[in-house]
């Protein structure tokens, strides 16, 4: 049986650049959801950065592992405690990729979160949370 990570497209007006320079503004779009902290930097190679929300229901540490301007960028969960869950560290050792191309004259930017799978326990609760996060949050700044 295949896994498939959870995967979520965006498409946009704005250039590759525009979409690329938003999602390095991590905090600019992953902050003000919930009572959210986010502490680090998120722009270039090997930036570390820390994402804390709910109250302590989670923690999560990423590290930038890999950028291609206005085309790629990947972080690496590197630690995580999700209080939720049974398993609590459950994304540590996960990847967020961000795979930015031009599609006729728009901008596609496809999220995966790898290793985000069906069978996993926080499946159900943190996809929702990703496409809110993606929608809510990076497309509009994306777009203004």
């Amino acid at each position: 049986m295949k896994t498939t990570d959870f995967r979520h497209t965006l498409m946009t007006d704005r250039t590759p650049e525009e979409v690329f320079n938003a999602i390095g503004n991590a905090r600019g779009w992953w902050k003000g959801f919930h009572s959210e902290e986010f502490d680090g930097g998120t722009e270039k190679l090997d930036d570390e950065f820390v994402f804390r929300a709910g109250e302590g229901a989670h923690y999560s540490k990423h590290k930038v592992v890999e950028t291609i301007p206005n085309k790629k960028i990947v972080w690496l969960v590197t630690d995580s405690e999700l209080n939720f869950l049974e398993n609590k560290d459950e994304w540590t050792g996960t990847r967020i990729v961000f795979e930015i191309s031009k599609k006729g004259d728009k901008t596609q930017l496809v999220f995966t979160h790898e290793g985000l799978v069906p069978e996993v326990e926080c499946y159900d609760v943190c996809a929702p949370s990703w496409s809110q996060y993606l929608q809510e949050g990076l497309l509009p700044l994306i777009e203004r």
